[in-house]
């Protein structure tokens, strides 16, 4: 095929952004040589997003890295992993972490969370001089990287767009890309990950932010020019920006098995591994609800974290309650969370990217911040908000705090009975936070990596 301009997805967050806030299909209008996206994922998560590409061209990035390869490349392939473990991109980013105090209050030995394992720093001695010669090496265009990608991207990319720059599978197209002397867009997943969620390419030409806090963390944490930053808002607030119909969101609660005239409590959960006691907090939730007359009752709409596997054992007593109904998880169900966010009545959920969602349209939001049924000393909810990313947002007055179940429910028959009450502090923390949102982020993403990689 010609050379095309190549857009990686090493992730489903920024790969939902980019699919469902039109950034794929507006780059592949705008782009003179054409668009091919690699979608870094497992095989079968990759394989479910193909149909949603249209007719964009695409491949599995799995099959750019075969395991039958010739000794050579085979011995330096081990090389490279066996240096990876203790000097390489994970080590570099829990390193980083440390010398800067991000998540410092989370941080410990085995954490799950990978970025949050104090114990994966390698054996080399604590230096910053040290880090430095070894980030040298981490994105270095001599380093191993599979022939099969060097000569796929040496015969068709004209350039490489990543959407996750910070990321583990990223690091192979940037080295490649800087050994062929492609031009480089990087995206920077998300509001949270220039604080804490790795370590960024120095070599990339453009770098693609939400906020002008971002802008100045990468300048201030990573080294990276100011004017090499682009802000163009936050892709994922032009779904917001279109305002759906209340029959549009009746429909879809009322398929979801809710009464659409009865006032609906959206409950968002976050993983096991940040909220490891949630299923528990959903248990509490639901005799709540039971003991509540029907008359007072709101109805609980839960909506799982897409990466909870266990979802079904952790919402268990929700599945067959009364006026509270269970989504399956997923990544692919934007538009339907845009109409649900625009309606519903409060919104309850512990932190992530659904609290600014929340915020970004305007709905009264009660944040959990305590553990329901754990150990004492345990602690998960209040810490998955310590991060420096939440600093203005946890300052502010835009959401009603919970440190017990008393307070959630206060919270909620709050938020219902007055919901315009904190409305101009959620406005004002969702345009600090989330940038411009005019419903053209998208558009200007689209602008920043086609100026990048427009021929001269």
């Amino acid at each position: 095929m010609a050379r095309a301009v190549w857009l990686v997805l090493p992730d489903p967050f920024p790969t939902r952004v980019f699919v469902d806030c039109g950034i794929v299909e507006k780059l592949a209008v705008r782009s003179t040589d054409g668009v091919h996206v690699v979608l870094a994922l497992p095989r079968s998560e990759a394989l479910e997003w193909i149909p949603r590409l249209g007719e964009v061209s695409s491949e599995v990035g799995a099959d750019l890295f075969p395991d039958r390869v010739g000794i050579a490349e085979r011995v330096a392939r081990r090389v490279d992993h066996a240096l990876d473990r203790n000097v390489g991109y994970y080590p570099l980013s829990v390193r980083h972490s440390l010398r800067h105090g991000f998540n410092r209050e989370r941080m410990r030995p085995g954490h799950p969370n990978i970025f949050l394992d104090s114990s994966r720093t390698g054996r080399l001695p604590e230096s910053e001089a040290v880090d430095r010669l070894v980030r040298r090496w981490l994105f270095s265009p001599h380093r191993h990287a599979s022939r099969t990608l060097v000569s796929r991207m040496r015969a068709d990319c004209s350039g490489l767009v990543v959407a996750n720059v910070q990321s583990l599978q990223a690091v192979s197209y940037l080295n490649a890309a800087r050994r062929l002397r492609l031009p480089v867009v990087g995206y920077v997943a998300s509001w949270d990950h220039t604080v804490g969620k790795g370590i960024v390419s120095p070599h990339v030409d453009r770098y693609v932010v939400q906020n002008e806090v971002m802008r100045d963390d990468l300048v201030r944490y990573h080294g990276i020019a100011g004017e090499r930053v682009v802000v163009t808002g936050w892709p994922q607030s032009d779904v917001f920006a279109r305002r759906r119909p209340r029959a549009e969101f009746e429909a879809v609660v009322e398929e979801l098995g809710l009464d659409a005239s009865r006032r609906i409590v959206l409950v968002a959960g976050n993983t096991p591994t940040n909220a490891p006691y949630e299923g528990r907090f959903v248990d509490r939730l639901v005799e709540w609800s039971g003991s509540l007359a029907p008359a007072d009752r709101p109805q609980l709409l839960f909506r799982p974290h897409p990466r909870d596997r266990v979802w079904r054992e952790r919402f268990a007593s929700a599945l067959s309650a009364e006026d509270i109904v269970v989504q399956e998880p997923s990544y692919t169900d934007l538009e339907l969370l845009a109409t649900l966010l625009q309606h519903v009545d409060c919104v309850v959920c512990n932190a992530g990217t659904i609290l600014l969602d929340a915020l970004a349209n305007d709905r009264p939001t009660v944040c959990v911040l305590y553990d329901e049924g754990a150990p004492e000393g345990e602690s998960h909810a209040a810490l998955n908000v310590t991060g420096k990313h939440y600093e203005d947002v946890i300052a502010s007055n835009a959401f009603v705090r919970a440190g017990t179940f008393d307070e959630v429910a206060a919270g909620v028959e709050r938020s219902l009975a007055m919901p315009d009450e904190l409305a101009d502090e959620r406005r004002r923390v969702a345009r600090e936070v989330m940038g411009e949102v005019d419903g053209r982020a998208a558009e200007r993403v689209v602008d920043a990596i086609v100026e990048t990689l427009r021929p001269d």
